[in-house]
């Protein structure tokens, strides 16, 4: 059994002067035009109370090429200015529905630099990509292949702040089902960056903390150069690529382990941790950030559905860490600092490996009653308490009671 799947295919290239030139001025042009589709957005919503369409917006782009002020926009792809038009389009549209906030406009110096090539803009033959108005295909690094006799539909083209270039080619993947079996469930902690409930503890590699010297230094050296000076371009290209080396590395350690979860369970149960809520600790913030609990999450889940895997996420409010394993009583408190416990049973847990058993006999007991990934927030516990784990002050100081 197998199923296709949309999949994007990121790669590093190497543009020529000519390319990177050309590339630039499409990065600039694409800027112009959604910041002022987007203020004339705001103008007629403000002003008449008038939502304006994609065609509409479309239509002024028409009329700004015209202009002599604006003629320079016909000198790129237009394929990429329709494409940021209906990007504005949707952000649009998940504003009114409540989804997100307003768009904001894009900044020449901190917004993503990326055009988007539908297929009437590039041209794939051979395995060679040519992109529109430019006679030389881009020299990709194929750090793997694409899967074989497929064509990409749509070409993603970026630059990150460390000056690197990638290409992202979302084409057609077959993704085949193997079986699998058991369940396992995952506690996330800070100690141990994940804990299975086989007692397997993964370790935190804490990425930012082990450049953080060097990011230190390189942002001391940025901060004494003069502004606008070739200098302080220099060092604001160091800053850039410590951070893309963090970075980088934060997303290929979850990458990995989530992989080997999908293929090798079909169950996975976490815990529906609310990490938005949770770095409002300015105390945990920077931990937390650098675990990376919510970036594990959307590429466990979105694997799970590739692979034909089950997904489950318990309730945040259940007592996962406070409960003994073997026969359910609830303990008053569990401070951080206590990483054993025995139970009144006389069962002795490691605090990590408890939590991660309970999270998988709950998750199995959703999936067995048929109910929700949320339980109710009422008192289950029997000492009449609230089903709530049980942090020292401290931990949770500052952040919101839901």
């Amino acid at each position: 059994m197998s199923r296709t799947v949309k999949r994007a295919f990121k790669y590093r290239f190497h543009p020529t002067p000519e390319q990177a030139a050309e590339l630039a001025r499409t990065f600039g042009c694409l800027r112009l035009v959604y910041n002022k589709a987007l203020a004339a957005r705001t103008e007629a919503w403000t002003l008449r109370r008038e939502r304006v369409t994609y065609h509409a917006t479309s239509a002024m782009l028409t009329a700004w090429k015209k202009t002599d002020e604006l003629a320079f926009l016909g000198e790129v792809s237009s394929v990429p200015l329709q494409q940021t038009l209906r990007h504005l389009q949707t952000a649009s549209t998940n504003f009114w529905a409540k989804r997100t906030r307003y768009p904001t406009f894009k900044s020449r110096k901190r917004s993503r630099r990326s055009a988007e090539y539908t297929a009437s803009a590039f041209r794939w033959r051979d395995g060679r990509l040519t992109l529109a108005k430019m006679t030389a295909p881009l020299d990709i690094v194929w750090s793997r292949p694409l899967p074989a006799g497929v064509s990409p539909s749509t070409v993603t083209v970026s630059q990150d702040p460390a000056g690197r270039w990638y290409v992202s080619l979302l084409c057609d993947d077959r993704i085949e089902h193997v079986p699998a079996s058991g369940a396992v469930g995952v506690d996330a902690g800070l100690d141990s960056l994940f804990t299975l409930s086989t007692g397997e503890k993964i370790a935190n590699p804490r990425h930012e903390r082990r450049d953080r010297q060097r990011l230190t230094r390189a942002q001391r050296n940025l901060a004494r150069k003069a502004r606008g000076s070739a200098n302080r371009a220099k060092a604001r290209l160091a800053v850039a690529r410590v951070h893309a080396r963090i970075t980088d590395r934060r997303r290929d350690h979850p990458h990995k382990l989530t992989t080997r979860l999908v293929r090798d369970t079909q169950t996975t149960v976490i815990e529906d941790l609310t990490v938005r809520n949770m770095v409002a600790n300015h105390s945990l913030a920077r931990a937390i950030s650098d675990a990376g609990w919510r970036q594990f999450r959307t590429m466990l889940a979105y694997k799970t559905d590739w692979y034909g895997r089950d997904l489950v996420a318990v309730d945040r409010w259940f007592p996962s860490t406070r409960r003994c394993s073997a026969c359910g009583t609830i303990a008053d408190r569990m401070p951080l600092a206590v990483r054993s416990w025995t139970c009144r049973c006389g069962r002795t847990h490691d605090r990590d490996v408890n939590a991660a058993r309970n999270i998988l006999a709950e998750g199995l007991s959703v999936i067995a009653c048929g109910g929700g990934v949320r339980p109710h927030r009422e008192s289950s516990s029997r000492t009449g308490r609230s089903s709530a784990k049980q942090e020292p002050p401290g931990a949770t100081q500052g952040i919101p009671v839901l």
